[in-house]
């Protein structure tokens, strides 16, 4: 993705963001709205991860990265601290890689 694609997109997303206001003033969404919009924030997210985890431009490549996302779901999951999180999510992506 180019610099000009990723500004763009970020102008886009704030101006998205700050047009809802301006639309809705001081209106509240129906409460149906209100809660699929709350739900919509974990699978994007979930959606984005695994895109960016297994994805390479066209094509799947399933390499080191997906068991240490998959490791670090878990800890998460677990409660594990953050720094937990990462650290070990890094040690199982670097000793896959050296192994492979």
């Amino acid at each position: 993705m180019s610099w000009s694609a990723l500004l763009i997109l970020a102008v886009a997303g704030y101006a998205l963001k700050a047009l809802g206001p301006l639309l809705l003033g001081d209106r509240r969404p129906s409460e149906t709205v209100a809660r699929a919009l709350a739900l919509l924030a974990v699978p994007l997210l979930a959606a984005l991860v695994v895109v960016q985890t297994v994805g390479v431009a066209d094509r799947m490549v399933i390499d080191a990265r997906l068991p240490a996302v998959a490791v670090a779901a878990l800890l998460v999951w677990r409660g594990a601290p953050f720094l937990v999180v990462v650290l070990a999510a890094a040690a199982v992506a670097a000793g896959l890689r050296a192994v492979l």
